[in-house]
């Protein structure tokens, strides 16, 4: 049974506030961690803590980003998975309370590699960083997670003389992604037929891409693009797409430790919960029967929705998921053809 709250609704009931919602678990300190053996205090008796080989011996080793845009949101996953922990001081390691696993804090660039190699059991990276890693064939992407959205964007100054990737071609191109990067020009080369010495030029920086341009470094950039601020910004705007990505979990494709399966599937199913729960609503009103065939064609559910009779007669209550983001929409359509008492419900968790 999924946990709910009121977020809205239309009809005689009126509006109902929304509940402050519990505060995660989890919570990871800003200082710097490193993950080495180490020593700390977990308790105000000054008990001491020794993260060793013995202490993970046995545990799903689950590898979450340690910082960047990433960071915080899977947090926020792990609570709602009800993975909980404490982090300590100066740990790139920690246990969790409630179940049979480690999370190890790693630079999401590494994730993949660690995972692919069957050194950790589990990840949570960019679907990019896992092409550009060239792991691919190593690690299962088990979930896309709905968060860290973003695109691969070949970018070129806007008052500039470059209005095309043909145009660009053959050119200077500076980027992060050497790999993604590298693929996509010379895929581009060979359809222009282009010599071996008139070919495109990709040269890596480790960050400010977006300077590289005005710097004269390059004729054009490949980054990752989120809103397009810090590029508009730069001067420069999209000409191609190279790639869409999203965080996305994922596992060795040859595990090394199959006895931890059904804990990885746990996991996995729980934090499916959390996204489709942070997808979807659930719509709860009141129709009469005659009405009842079009009302259900604006909330057909995932399945289809449940329906039960009112004790006054003619009158069914209907409950339904429905994608969150139309909820508004679907809710005054609702009350155009005659629904009353129409309520919407966050969930909380889920599993569907």
């Amino acid at each position: 049974m999924p946990t709910m709250t009121i977020t809205n609704s239309r009809g005689r009931l009126g509006v109902t506030s929304n509940p402050s919602l519990p505060q995660p678990v989890n919570g990871a300190s800003k200082a710097s961690l490193i993950p080495q053996v180490s020593t700390t205090h977990t308790t105000a008796t000054k008990d001491t803590f020794i993260m060793n080989a013995e202490s993970l011996d046995g545990r799903l080793l689950f590898a979450i980003p340690k910082k960047g845009r990433l960071h915080e949101k899977c947090l926020t996953l792990l609570s709602g998975a009800d993975v909980q922990f404490r982090r300590h001081n100066r740990l790139d390691v920690c246990l969790s309370l409630n179940h049979h696993i480690a999370l190890v804090f790693l630079p999401a660039s590494d994730i993949p590699s660690f995972v692919g190699k069957g050194n950790v059991d589990l990840g949570i990276t960019g679907h990019d960083v896992i092409l550009e890693a060239q792991m691919e064939d190593l690690v299962t992407e088990e979930l896309r997670l709905g968060f860290g959205k973003c695109s691969l964007q070949v970018q070129v100054p806007e008052s500039g003389e470059i209005k095309s990737v043909d145009d660009l071609a053959g050119k200077r191109v500076v980027t992060s992604f050497e790999v993604l990067a590298g693929k996509y020009f010379k895929a581009l080369d060979d359809k222009l037929s282009l010599s071996e010495d008139k070919r495109t030029q990709i040269e890596y920086v480790g960050g400010s891409v977006e300077a590289a341009c005005a710097l004269g470094l390059a004729d054009g950039i490949v980054d990752l693009v989120e809103s397009g601020d810090t590029m508009r910004a730069a001067g420069l705007h999209a000409i191609a797409t190279v790639l869409d990505t999203e965080a996305v979990l994922i596992r060795s494709t040859t595990p090394k430790h199959p006895h931890l399966t059904p804990l990885i599937d746990l996991i996995t199913k729980r934090i499916a919960g959390v996204i489709a729960a942070n997808k979807y609503v659930v719509c709860q009103y009141n129709i009469s029967r005659d009405k009842l065939a079009q009302a259900t064609q604006l909330t057909p559910g995932r399945r289809a929705p449940t329906v039960s009779p009112l004790e006054e007669e003619n009158w069914v209550a209907v409950s339904s998921m429905v994608e969150k983001k139309n909820s508004a929409k679907v809710m005054d359509e609702l009350v155009k053809i005659g629904a009353e008492d129409v309520l919407v419900f966050n969930l909380d968790n889920c599993r569907v």
